[in-house]
């Protein structure tokens, strides 16, 4: 049997710490393009203001993205991917059983929370000229995320007719999103203010539908 030496020992670990520093490198890439788009908008940016902002070359930027197209596509693939991972920690069963100002807190606060931390996902959706396949995703996200607003109306009140439901779930969704936009044009307290300002106005609409009481005490 063969004497293993030191370097063929350590050689296999090079490939993976090369992926990492790649991997290092793309998220430098999508945060200066995050930067950039929210500063400029998506149509102005261009690759060499991405490539300023991440302190590379446009030559390093070209290595890893063809385009500014191919960095706005895994922008919005990852975004979407963290938005998809925020819905399923606050659309739960156990957040559905809440009295409803309890379930406004825990399932309005994540979604808020990611939307204030990665304004760019609404620069990119806004820009008509964001790539399609952004758009379309985006489209399934908002789709997914009223079919969970319709499914967790539909635990506090059963019975309430599915038309009825769906109609309640888009009133709902169109107040949160005019809320956000105003609570992402403030920042400090004033954001804050908006923050509670948008769970009174969800609360005075839902409360006569689904009740405030914790929907397992109903059933």
């Amino acid at each position: 049997m063969g004497i293993v030496t030191e370097s063929q020992v350590a050689r296999p670990a090079n490939p993976r710490r090369r992926q990492a520093r790649g991997e290092r490198r793309i998220q430098q890439l999508l945060d200066a393009a995050a930067s950039v788009f929210c500063r400029t908008g998506y149509t102005s940016a261009s690759t060499n203001a991405i490539a300023r902002e991440a302190g590379v070359s446009p030559g390093t930027l070209y290595q890893f993205f063809p385009n500014k197209e191919a960095i706005a596509v895994e922008l919005g693939d990852r975004l979407t991917q963290q938005m998809r991972d925020t819905h399923g920690a606050a659309f739960t069963d156990e957040n559905a059983a809440l009295p409803l100002g309890e379930m406004l807190d825990v399932v309005l606060d994540p979604l808020i929370e990611f939307n204030c931390a990665n304004p760019v996902f609404l620069t990119l959706i806004r820009s008509s000229d964001t790539p399609g396949t952004v758009a379309e995703e985006h489209a399934a996200l908002h789709a997914a995320l009223q079919t969970r607003v319709e499914e967790l109306i539909g635990t506090y009140v059963p019975e309430l007719a599915p038309e009825r439901r769906t109609r309640i779930a888009t009133m709902a969704f169109a107040l949160f999103k005019a809320g956000l936009e105003l609570i992402l044009s403030h920042e400090g307290e004033d954001r804050e203010a908006y923050i509670a300002e948008m769970k009174h106005c969800l609360y005075g609409y839902l409360a006569p539908v689904i009740g405030t009481e914790a929907a397992s005490a109903r059933h």
